[in-house]
């Protein structure tokens, strides 16, 4: 694995980032018309660090929550699926982010999310109050874009994170542009692009490499991100373009199909698929397989109603990722489909 050589770290895998309390819409509508919300969590690297201690891995989650309940239930949640929180840092003076979000797909002009997370206690993390050795005792440190957005001192967090170092770990990032986030008259395409630059294995959607950099296609996203050892560019239903770079220093190109999905509620989807492609990378699986659990990880959460769910048992999802191209172009999951294992039920359908 790239940038893992000869490692010896007590995390597989280290998330750092934002988590929030979520209120999920008791049915569809407006925000102004749902009468009543359930509680979850929402964070994009808390998600991945759920799932990745859900498949298996040494995962920790770093942060800074609120000394207050909704710090205590977020705490409490992550813990429960086994992830690592002794590097959660309480903050007496700030609160806990919250958010809450309507039922509809995330893509579509009809969905609405309200954040309270303005001097939230995440917002506050620096170079100088999270731990730092905590981050970097780590094979793969996992970043995204929401980090920098939340306010300058975060910015500065990951400008040294990514900077390089003796011994650095695996440096993941998932560039998660959200407009909405960045603080008037800040860049945010611009600080998102060269901090993605600075990275080893980078996630991007084609659709937000496009709003926030004006690039269009595969070949004109792997331009303007030249450095990383491994882009993984998402194209949505039509699947992954995976480059990764040689011993020779030029890329191997990998596109794998994204699988048919009977989709519950497009939520948690792109951090799902990033837990399984790290979960494949840390077992050095080969690139189509990397993206095939990928998928499978997304296609879990994809077929619940929240951002979180248990991924299918490893040896299920390694014998679905090893399906030759055109039984993987038959299987189609619906809700239920990763305790088939159990049943000994097949998942494929013409």
């Amino acid at each position: 694995m790239p940038g893992s050589a000869a490692r010896t770290a007590t995390a597989d895998v280290v998330c750092l980032g934002e988590s929030m309390v979520t209120f999920l819409p008791s049915q569809p509508g407006r925000l102004a018309d749902v009468p009543s919300f359930g509680r979850g969590i929402g964070g994009a690297e808390s998600n991945v660090a759920c799932a990745l201690a859900a498949a298996g891995h040494r995962a920790k989650w770093v942060g800074r929550v609120g000394a207050d309940g909704f710090g205590d239930h977020l705490v409490d949640t992550i813990t429960g699926y086994g992830v690592d929180t002794s590097a959660v840092r309480r903050d007496p003076g700030r609160p806990t982010g919250i958010y809450f979000r309507t039922a509809t797909d995330r893509a579509t002009d009809t969905h609405e999310v309200a954040y309270y997370r303005a001097g939230s206690a995440a917002s506050a993390m620096s170079p100088h109050n999270v731990p730092y050795e905590d981050l970097l005792d780590t094979r793969v440190l996992h970043l995204s874009g929401i980090t920098a957005a939340l306010s300058a001192d975060c910015l500065a967090l990951l400008h040294d994170l990514t900077a390089p170092r003796e011994g650095r770990p695996l440096i993941s990032f998932d560039v998660n542009h959200r407009p909405g986030l960045w603080r008037d008259g800040e860049a945010g395409p611009e600080v998102l692009l060269d901090l993605a630059r600075r990275c080893d294995l980078v996630f991007v959607g084609d659709d937000e490499a496009e709003e926030a950099w004006g690039v269009h296609g595969t070949e004109a996203v792997r331009a303007a991100l030249p450095e990383p050892d491994v882009l993984v560019v998402k194209r949505g239903s039509d699947g992954v373009t995976v480059f990764s770079r040689t011993g020779s220093g030029t890329d191997t190109v990998t596109t794998v199909p994204s699988l048919r999905v009977d989709v519950v509620a497009a939520v948690g989807a792109g951090d799902a698929f990033a837990a399984g492609f790290l979960s494949a990378t840390l077992r050095d699986l080969p690139v189509r397989d990397r993206a095939r659990h990928g998928h499978l990880m997304a296609a879990a959460v994809l077929t619940v109603p929240g951002d979180l769910t248990g991924p299918p048992p490893r040896a299920y999802a390694d014998r679905l990722a090893a399906l030759d191209d055109e039984a993987w172009g038959t299987l189609r999951l619906g809700p239920g489909w990763t305790a088939a294992a159990g049943a000994n039920e097949e998942v494929r359908v013409t």
